[in-house]
């Protein structure tokens, strides 16, 4: 992956989505963790799989479209 959008840990995703405004719903019995938004009456899920961390591109692509926000703007609120 190149520099500009580097491979990204469980933790930075973490990061990521808590400065987009996201939090964590109650952990269940699986790795998989919920985090969840809403905004302007629109509910948006994001699913985080710890285990498959660092996260593949793939992922990332899935990750950012389920928060509503561009590549671009999910690596850039890991900067904040």
């Amino acid at each position: 992956m190149s520099g500009i959008y580097p491979q990204l840990t469980c933790k930075e995703v973490k990061q990521i989505l808590k400065t987009l405004g996201f939090e964590p719903r109650p952990k269940t019995s699986t790795s998989h963790e919920q985090w969840v938004k809403k905004e302007n009456g629109k509910l948006f899920k994001v699913t985080v799989d710890c285990p498959k961390s660092p996260f593949s591109p793939d992922l990332i692509s899935s990750m950012h479209k389920q928060a509503g926000v561009s590549k671009k703007e999910f690596y850039a609120a890991l900067k904040k």
